[in-house]
């Protein structure tokens, strides 16, 4: 993964790219600076967790959907069994993603998650278990997204290696075909 956004190119939604960004933004904030203003810690609780999954839900539902091309979900089958599936735009249409959109995306999915990590040591060390449960919550959500988003990424990448080779067999074998056919 590329630490320096791609040069020369601007967003292409630059109004996904901000709510993608706001509310991982608000909720690392709002959890750094609620000690200075609320004494109440389930309102810290509660405006964090709430905005944390306002976030989970456009990461999952929108941004990764137009920023990406990629989309998860979980359903339950008629056996009661838990399925998830993976979803992502054809090859063309991932050719023509956005690259500055697709390195906003991934380099903020991952960065919250390695925040909050870093907030629960800091919650450990001061042994806040109250605090923990904060970032706990909002490390799991964002986690998820990371292995939803993940996993569509890697069946992508199986789908595009797929239509590469069936592409080149086609081409290969219809060489071949039009070769005997001139002799």
């Amino acid at each position: 993964m590329d630490l320096n956004p791609p040069p020369g190119e601007n967003y292409a939604n630059p109004r996904i790219c901000f709510f993608h960004v706001l509310f991982k933004a608000g909720a690392l904030a709002f959890y750094i600076l609620s000690a200075l203003f609320f004494d109440s810690f389930v309102i810290i609780f509660v405006v964090t967790v709430l905005l944390s999954a306002l976030d989970f839900w456009v990461v999952k539902n929108v941004s990764g959907r137009i920023l990406v091309g990629l989309r998860w979900w979980n359903e339950i089958d008629d056996d009661g069994e838990s399925v998830w599936k993976f979803e992502c735009l054809d090859q063309e249409s991932l050719a023509r993603m956005n690259k500055k959109d697709s390195w906003l995306f991934w380099w903020t999915l991952y960065l919250t998650a390695v925040i909050w990590i870093f907030f629960g040591i800091f919650s450990l060390i001061r042994f806040q278990a109250d605090y923990l449960l904060v970032v706990g919550v909002c490390l799991t959500l964002s986690i998820a997204n990371i292995v939803g988003f993940t996993k569509c990424r890697k069946d992508a990448k199986k789908q595009i290696q797929q239509f590469a080779s069936h592409t080149i067999a086609n081409r290969f074998s219809s060489t071949i075909q039009s070769a005997f056919s001139a002799v």
